[in-house]
Formats: structure tokens, sequence, C-alpha cells
């Protein structure tokens, strides 16, 4: 399971930078405004060697008594309670602050395991920096630069040491496929757990948010082990208000993490929301096998139908390897066709790529389209051979590889997936080069 690290401080310490930072991403707000994040934004990490997510919370002022301030103060305590571990970030322009002291309090009432996170420290010594917070009793602070990346690996190798190794991007070994489905409260995702099973299986109720856990169901289809997971809705950011609700988002996060497929749940009768795009982007990100399930289509007329196919077809191009499914979970319709998806998107995850035909696929692809000269050579891509499952993975040897544009990637990328028929899979491809055998003989032949 993956481990949960919030990030709290009071306003304005850099703890959005941070979070992007730690997820290399821009998903967070930034600015130098106090308070510009007042509720929480989740992402997968990717620094400290260990999958993990990462909360990023809004300026935690635990004496405010009402008004935005005390909401976020609220908002902040519940994401410290799931957390596994918290980095407390203060500022080191700024100095210790009476508002620094009463959240290191709080964190220590807590009972989290809480680290010193001493921000803003560029050009400054470590241990000039991080003096003065020695009095919160927290431990030595870590001293990092969010903004310039400084020693933030080293904090997040440390952070996660006393976490079990995790997969690297695959979801747990099975002999039979995990399928999670997740999306937008109220968009059918028990309905159709319900129909997908044939029986009363979960709670089905017409009011978003009714599922408050992700349920693990073990059955059988057509001889065939499965265990579907219904998850809670994610819900828009700012309205995830109460407790249980907000669990429910990383319980949410965490039972995509252990799936192989996920089953995206939309609204055929609302417009693809900026939190579909979000939940599609961490499934794209956790690297899992997707099909995309338009709910309630008997409600539409004809159309209203093509409207819906091509803003679908807009707003989700990024998507293009999932299959997509126009399904009525009450009716029953479109579920077969939706089984048989979802079987291949879990066949084409889990492939095995041989090496052999991974190379000559390769060699194709380049004969067809070679890679663009960089400088006055030309890179050189050798053989392949598949590094993973569940995301595949494709390893590409060769010289000069650093050079290759992200287009020639993709090329890549599409014609490897036509020539293995690898469909509602993300596909991986690496490029690992080697030292240029030639380059020192090259030199003395001058």
């Amino acid at each position: 399971m993956l481990p949960v690290i919030a990030i709290v401080g009071r306003p304005n310490v850099g703890k959005s930078t941070l979070f992007n930072r730690l997820t290399r991403s821009r998903d967070a707000i930034v600015a130098d405004t106090p308070g510009l994040t007042r509720d929480r934004h989740y992402g997968r990490g990717r620094l400290g060697g260990k999958p993990h997510l990462v909360v990023d919370t809004g300026g935690f002022e635990p004496l405010a008594a009402d008004g935005i301030y005390h909401e976020m103060a609220r908002q902040t305590r519940q994401a410290v309670d799931e957390a596994d571990a918290v980095l407390f970030v203060v500022d080191a322009r700024a100095g210790l602050s009476p508002r620094d002291r009463a959240i290191a309090e709080e964190l220590r009432r807590s009972g989290r395991p809480a680290h010193l996170v001493v921000n803003k420290a560029e050009g400054m010594a470590p241990a000039v920096a991080g003096a003065e917070f020695h009095a919160l009793g927290m431990g030595e602070p870590l001293t990092v630069s969010a903004a310039h990346g400084d020693n933030v690996s080293d904090l997040m190798e440390y952070v996660l040491a006393v976490f079990p190794p995790g997969p690297d991007g695959e979801a747990p070994g099975r002999d039979h496929p995990a399928i999670a489905v997740a999306g937008r409260p109220n968009v059918g995702k028990s309905t159709l757990v319900n129909a997908l099973l044939g029986a009363e299986r979960v709670v089905v109720f017409d009011e978003p948010g009714t599922t408050r856990d992700s349920i693990y169901v073990e059955f059988e289809r057509e001889g065939r082990p499965y265990t579907l997971i219904d998850t809670a809705g994610l819900r828009r950011r700012g309205r995830v208000s109460e407790a249980p609700e907000h669990v429910s988002v990383v319980k949410t996060l965490r039972a995509i993490e252990d799936a192989n497929v996920v089953i995206l749940v939309l609204d055929a009768r609302t417009e693809i929301a900026e939190q579909d795009a979000h939940v599609a982007g961490f499934i794209l990100e956790a690297g899992r096998a997707l099909v995309v399930a338009v709910n309630k289509w008997e409600r539409l007329g004809a159309a209203e139908r093509d409207l819906v196919k091509r803003a679908l077809l807009r707003r989700l191009d990024f998507l293009s390897f999932a299959r997509l499914h126009f399904i009525s979970a009450v009716e029953g319709r479109g579920l077969a066709a939706l089984w048989r998806s979802v079987d291949e998107a879990y066949a084409a995850a889990m492939a095995r790529l041989p090496t052999p035909r991974l190379t000559r696929v390769l060699a194709d692809a380049v004969s067809r389209q070679a890679p663009p000269r960089a400088g006055f050579g030309r890179p050189r891509l050798r053989y392949a051979h598949q590094g993973g499952t569940n995301p595949p993975r494709v390893i590409v040897h060769g010289t000069g590889l650093e050079q290759l544009p992200e287009t020639y990637r993709r090329y890549l990328e599409r014609f490897f997936r036509d020539a293995f028929q690898l469909h509602g899979t993300p596909l991986r491809i690496e490029f690992r080069s080697g030292a240029n055998p030639y380059a020192r003989g090259a030199g003395r032949r001058r």
C-alpha cells in the first residue's frame, strides 16, 4: 500500500512549490500570496525511490477560530489524520514564528511521524538555516530549497526509508485481474458494479458520496476469477468537506494503484469536467490499463448522443489507447462488450514481449522513420527488450538516445502498440544510451 505524505505549514512557506517538486508537476497553484491554496491537492510522488502519494494542504493556522483560515486548518488536520508521515515546512528566510510553534505542538498531539523541513535555504549553510528551529523540539531540521530542488531528493530518501519497498509502478502481483471502478460521485459506479456482478453486492442510493470506502469483491465470471473494486467518488477539490469523504479520496487513489484495470465511469448527461480529466490523468500516471464507460446512455436522444461522442473524443484525446463504451448500468446494456474490453486491456497490460520480436519491430520502425539528426550524427537504436508489465515497459538501447525528441518517443510508442496490439494499456518507452566504442579511436585517427 502506498504511503501518504502530507505537507503542512503556515501560509507562504513554499508547500505547493515542494508539492510540485515532489510530483514533478505544476498541478498545485503557486503564487507569492499567503493562503492561496485553500484545499488539498493529491499527486503521485516521483522523488525518493519508492512510490507514494503526496498531499498538498492550505496554510495551517491552528488558532484560527472562524473564517477561511479556520476551514483551511480543519482540512489540514484531516490530511494529517490520514497521512503516514508529515512534512512540516517552515521558512528559513522568515525565521521561527509563534505560528510555527503552535503547528509543532499540534503535530506532536497528532502522533503522526513528522519531519521538520526548513525551506528557502538556498545559499545558506544548513547549520545556519536550521539553527533557530531546533527550539521546536522536532528533531534535526532538514534544509531544502523547493524552488531550486536543493536536497529535496535526499529529504524524500530519508522520509521514505522506513516504508517497505513497493512495486516499481506495477500493480501488486496476482494470478487474476483486479478491476477498479472509478469516477466522480453519482455517475453510477455502484450500479455498474452490481450489474457486472449480477447481484446487489454494494449499496446503491441516488445521492452523491454514498460509497465512503473502497469495497473489494471476489467473484468468478465464466470460470475465471476476478477482483472488482467499487471506489468512493472523487469529488472536485473544495467539495471534500466531511472527514469520511476526505479519507475516501486517498482510498480511491490507493485502489487505482492496487488494480490492474480501471473502468473510468462518466455520466453521459454531464459535460466532461476537470475532475474527470484529473482522475484519468492519475490512472495514466499510475500506468494502469483503462476502459472508459459512459453511463446513463439510455437517457439521451440521438442528437444528444452525437454531441456527447464528439465532446468525449475531443476532451479525452490523451486516452486514445483506451476503449470507449456507451452503456446503461441500470438496464444492463453494453456490459458484454465492456467485459471484452476489460479482458483485452488486462491481457495487453500483462503481455510478454519477446526480445527478438521487439528488436525486429524496432528495426522496422527506424527503417520507416529514422530518428532526426542531432548535431553531426544521428541517434542509433540497436535493440529493445521488455522491462516490466502493467504497464508494459520497452527498454531501447543504443547510442545518442538522449538526443531523441519526445515526438520520436511517441512515434515508437504508437508503432509498438500497433505491432503488438496493445489496446487499453499505457505503454512506457525508456531509452538507455551506451558509450560510443569508436569515439576515442576516431579522436586518435584525427
